[in-house]
């Protein structure tokens, strides 16, 4: 599989032409869903959710599918035809590519701000997006896990905890949008040091293989 890291939370995920995206949101370069055949949305917010972008996708590609939990089809409007509700615990194929969702609800913000419902999702049992969550997905062996690192509901210890308890082979950073270049150096820094597995941050577009 070759993994592209886009701006913030954005994952594409390319496999013998077939094209998985999880979470486009606000913050993404519109590229990340050219040819497009299944998008994961983990959760509502704007930055993972653009819906006017997966509108002219949708607009090029009718054939374009979207799975998410079912708090979130109400925020599609009229992309609701296209949606398929998916729930924590439960494995389905998108654009060929098994995925099993895990968790429910987003990372506490604060005791006055709701939680919204939040799934990861873990793609061929191996690359894992945990949305704004730290939810270990219990029984799995992750190799490549993308770590929220910064936002306005976690610390660097939890995401360093969140690392150490799954023990992937390899972790790359997520939800890096907010940082300054000051920060970047040092949420890098501290993860690499902290982290107990390698670790790096993709810039937007970078691409790897898995």
């Amino acid at each position: 599989m070759r993994l592209t890291k886009y701006s913030h939370a954005c994952i594409r995920i390319e496999r013998d032409g077939a094209v998985l995206v999880i979470d486009p949101g606000a913050f993404t370069e519109r590229e990340a869903l050219d040819g497009v055949d299944a998008v994961l949305i983990t959760h509502e917010h704007f930055d993972h959710l653009d819906v006017g972008a997966l509108a002219d996708e949708l607009g090029k590609r009718p054939s374009v599918t979207v799975y998410t939990h079912p708090d979130v089809v109400p925020k599609l409007g009229a992309l609701a035809g296209a949606v398929t509700s998916v729930t924590s615990g439960q494995e389905f194929t998108a654009a060929g590519f098994t995925v099993r969702a895990y968790g429910g609800l987003h990372a506490e913000i604060h005791p006055d701000v709701p939680r919204v419902a939040n799934l990861g999702f873990l793609v061929e049992n191996s690359v894992y997006h945990p949305g704004d969550s730290f939810d270990v997905p219990e029984g799995a062996v992750v190799d490549t896990l993308f770590v929220p690192v910064s936002g306005p509901w976690l610390k660097l210890s939890e995401s360093v905890d969140f690392v150490r308890a799954i023990a992937p082979r390899r972790a790359f950073a997520l939800h890096d949008c907010l940082l300054s270049e000051a920060g970047h150096a040092v949420t890098d820094g501290n993860m690499s040091r902290l982290a107990n597995c390698e670790y790096a941050r993709l810039e937007p577009g970078s691409t790897v293989e898995v």
